[in-house]
């Protein structure tokens, strides 16, 4: 028996999570918040899975669909997790040209038809996930009959030279960093500390905070054991927090997750100093830096002053059952919020 062989059948024994995970390590360019050690963290106490599609001969995985399943008076329903960007279809690297095409549509094709009919055999009342930047999918599964949104987040590709990033700021932002040279930033702020900042920071906009303390600390512990996680503070000279945000990070990108400011200390500059100190970290680590999008015009204006530029994205999503529509219309299911 030959390894090719051992290893089909060593498959045949493992659940589809369970592949998911070792392929995984062979997926470089795999998305931070595709990553089964993230679902385990966003997902925790919720339940999710993966959909493969693999090669009939050899079982080598081909594209999958790690996806959190929630279930509610009856219902099951798809949908994105809590500080979650993307999530979706992700091919094979066997399957993508360098610049992220696909090469061969027929697969494609296949690959999106597989999922739509595993997807319409769970029973489901809806499906919604944001799909990569870039994925050629959305438009396969729109054919299926799904329909598509096209949203943006905000990127910085090059950060090789830190003065011409800064030059590349809006006059505004450059005049808020300097109200802030007397503040500093420290890489180690303390999450019962982040989230009762953060929870500050809400109540002083008059909002509530939208994940709990125990979704933070769990993200933060698995983020800080795999290096692949810091909290950034902007603090006067006394040591008091005027900003900071929670960030995260793959082989590509640092993502701006959770960024929140004191409207005390709003005309300090800390929220431009956040933002630079977090590009800094990126540069850092080799790798791009993406504010993790927004579809409300002002924060997405706010990014834009940076000098980053947009970089679209397609959510995609399909109503099975005609009552769940009704089920949201009255608010049973808070989905625009992601309370879940």
């Amino acid at each position: 028996m030959d390894n090719r062989e051992k290893s089909c059948i060593f498959a045949a024994v493992m659940t589809e999570k369970e592949i998911y995970i070792q392929w995984c390590k062979t997926q470089e360019d795999l998305p931070l918040f595709m990553q089964p050690w993230w679902m385990d963290a966003v997902c925790a106490g919720k339940e999710w899975d993966v959909l493969l599609y693999k090669t009939e001969r050899t079982q080598r995985v081909l594209a999958a669909m790690p996806y959190l399943l929630r279930k509610r008076l009856g219902m099951r329903y798809i949908i994105m997790p809590q500080m979650t960007q993307i999530g979706g279809i992700w091919l094979d690297k066997s399957l993508r040209n360098e610049d992220g095409s696909v090469w061969d549509r027929a697969e494609l094709k296949n690959i999106c038809a597989f999922m739509h009919q595993r997807l319409a055999e769970m029973n489901l009342c809806y499906y919604y996930q944001h799909y990569p930047v870039g994925s050629a999918c959305p438009e396969e599964m729109e054919a299926l009959g799904y329909k598509l949104k096209t949203r943006h987040t905000y990127r910085i590709d090059d950060l090789s030279d830190m003065d011409k990033v800064i030059d590349s700021f809006s006059k505004n932002k450059k005049r808020q960093l300097t109200r802030a040279l007397s503040l500093h930033a420290e890489r180690d702020m303390n999450p019962e500390a982040f989230y009762r900042f953060h929870s500050r920071c809400m109540e002083e906009h008059h909002k509530k905070i939208v994940y709990s303390r125990e979704f933070l600390l769990v993200l933060e512990r698995k983020t800080s054991r795999l290096q692949n996680g810091m909290i950034l503070s902007i603090c006067n000279p006394d040591g008091e927090v005027y900003a900071a945000a929670y960030l995260a990070w793959d082989n590509r990108y640092l993502y701006y997750l959770m960024p929140c400011y004191s409207l005390q200390h709003k005309d300090s500059g800390a929220g431009a100093m956040l933002a630079l100190e977090a590009m800094k970290l990126a540069r850092e680590k080799g790798v791009k830096f993406d504010f993790e999008g927004s579809m409300h015009r002002g924060i997405a204006n706010h990014y834009k002053q940076f000098g980053s530029r947009p970089a679209e994205y397609r959510s995609v999503r399909k109503l099975f059952k005609w009552y769940f529509a009704f089920a949201l219309f009255i608010n049973w299911i808070n989905l625009l919020r992601y309370r879940i």
